[in-house]
């Protein structure tokens, strides 16, 4: 490793595209994505300009979240592929200058796992059963141990039924019944998961994402939370949790970076971490502990220059302490696209798919807003992750029918959530009517395409200057391109009401338009990439990158 690399990683500024791999590409006509569709398109990709894949869960998994409930750790589901295909997938992305970043789901398994399994039939008191939080009930044991909820809605707990059909023991799951939480002070759990994190590290992997990192520590004796009746999930709020942002954790993220370290090649640990603020969001990412962690509060940012500003400012304080990087998301798996949320009077996002039912979003605005907040994004000190499809400007598909849902959110919320299965649907990438190149022809996929996506194939936008792809991709061209978007400084400049901007450089400037009319762009620039068209004035709802006079 040059010394240039050693001062300068790979992932302090690296733009990350999150693969929903049963969304991405079929490659076996089954109508599911999997390992060979992403092979296959992995020339897409480097083309688009992204330095690295995070490939979500494709562990053998009963799929009752959506691979989030992981049967085995060290194997590939048969849906996706093998290991075989895995590792040719790792070096091909390799050979094309692609890194890649796998999912780890640590706070749970599957009930399928071989662990579970065995915790349940060992019965009550049995060091099986001490790998998770098997409890007796209250009430005689006929009420849950705690008042702990699920993320998916309704209580944290679920009731054993033993072989002899007599109610016992509860166990917990932080998120859907069939993902049963396991107990991380169990030695026996810590040294699994170094074996499983040393296993796919040995295959070449670039990096490990960590799911849900603040529920893996409880606080000992499981005291109630205070949670009121019907309470949501909303961990960005909450204040010394006994279920969430337990400090205990971080003993396990420093085992575990300690195992990274001893590994060449700069592997990178990445934390999903929705915690109360950006101060508590740095301690994921001492020194001594993960390299970086998503920035959910810009991800849940409404659209507006003073609340944007304020997040960056925020995060980029709690983040210097540290020595960390910022990252800067807009989407992913969890969240509704931000095509639609931003077409929305309010803009806010909720987690886990709760703000669908919000009121219906103007698309036009939608993704003028859009593609004006990815050079926002893109110009940001630090990393950046991107959520595939975005590049193509998809919205949140609102209108599936009620029959092909399969989020747990929408089931545990008694039908009043619709869950995230919106913004999982599967890729369009040619033709005319569905499945748009994503599978075989007249294979359904697995979540229905929208007829109107016909306009917004990556075949269509490739061809088209003006295309949200299109913008991508040279967005991404100047950010590789250009030294100050890489390491220097965030500097704020007075542009007027209603204007975001700042320099990176002393020639670098990032301005976006919030108002309603149009402003006038530097004088002593030259224009690089707009988001629209912007002939001398910058219109609203755009961003503009300008190249100005040293």
């Amino acid at each position: 490793m040059t010394s240039a690399e050693l001062a300068h990683p790979w992932w302090r500024t690296a733009v990350v595209y999150e693969v929903y791999l049963r969304s991405f590409a079929d490659s076996d006509g089954d109508g599911i994505g999997d390992i060979g569709g992403l092979r296959a398109r992995l020339p897409y990709l480097a083309e688009l300009g992204v330095d690295a894949l995070w490939i979500t869960p494709w562990y053998p998994s009963p799929m009752a979240d959506g691979g989030y409930d992981v049967s085995d750790y060290c194997g590939i589901d048969p849906r996706f592929g093998t290991l075989d295909d895995a590792d040719a997938l790792i070096e091909d992305a390799h050979r094309l200058g692609l890194r890649i970043i796998t999912d780890l789901v640590p706070n749970h398994t599957s009930e399928q796992h071989p662990w579970f399994a065995a915790a349940r039939a060992a019965g009550p008191g049995s060091p099986e059963r001490a790998r998770y939080f098997f409890r007796d009930g209250r009430a005689g044991g006929e009420q849950p141990p705690n008042d702990w909820i699920s993320a998916f809605g309704g209580p944290a707990w679920t009731r054993v039924v033993g072989p002899d059909g007599i109610a016992e023991q509860w166990y917990l799951h932080t998120f859907a019944p069939e993902q049963p939480d396991l107990d991380w002070d169990h030695e026996g759990v810590r040294r699994d998961f170094d074996a499983i994190i040393r296993f796919w590290l040995d295959r070449g992997v670039d990096g490990l994402r960590i799911d849900a990192v603040p529920a893996m520590a409880k606080v000992p004796g499981l005291p109630d939370a205070g949670h009121a009746p019907g309470a949501l999930f909303e961990s960005s709020s909450w204040v010394d949790s006994p279920h969430w942002d337990v400090d205990s954790l971080h003993d396990v993220l420093r085992r575990w970076r300690r195992i990274g370290d001893a590994y060449p090649g700069d592997r990178v640990f990445v934390t999903e971490a929705v915690v109360n603020g950006p101060e508590r969001l740095s301690r994921y990412v001492r020194p001594d502990e993960m390299h970086t962690t998503f920035n959910f509060d810009y991800l849940t940012c409404a659209w507006g220059p003073a609340d944007l500003r304020r997040v960056v400012e925020e995060t980029l304080t709690a983040m210097e302490p540290v020595g960390a990087p910022a990252t800067w998301v807009l989407s992913s798996h969890d969240e509704t696209r931000h095509v639609t949320r931003f077409g929305r009077a309010d803009s806010r996002a909720a987690t886990m798919g709760f703000d669908m039912a919000a009121a219906p979003a103007d698309p036009a605005l939608g993704l003028r807003r859009a593609r004006a907040a990815a050079l926002l994004t893109l110009a940001l000190p630090g990393g950046t992750y991107l959520y595939q499809g975005e590049e193509l400007g998809l919205p949140e598909v609102e209108d599936l029918p009620e029959e092909v849902l399969q989020d747990p959110t929408w089931e545990r919320s008694g039908h009043t959530a619709r869950g995230r299965d919106g913004c999982r649907v599967p890729l369009p990438w040619s033709g005319s009517a569905p499945p748009f190149g994503f599978t075989a022809d007249r294979v359904r996929p697995w979540l229905p395409q929208p007829a109107e996506w016909a306009a917004l194939t990556a075949e269509v936008q490739r061809a088209d200057e003006g295309s949200t792809m299109s913008l991508y991709r040279a967005a991404l061209r100047i950010r590789r391109s250009t030294a100050a978007l890489r390491d220097a400084p965030l500097t704020w400049v007075d542009a007027g009401a209603g204007v975001l901007a700042f320099e990176r450089g002393p020639s670098f400037r990032c301005l976006v338009n919030f108002g309603p009319a149009p402003v006038p762009l530097p004088a002593d620039g030259s224009l690089l990439l707009a988001s629209g068209p912007c002939d001398g004035d910058l219109p609203a709802d755009t961003a503009a990158w300008v190249q100005r006079q040293e």
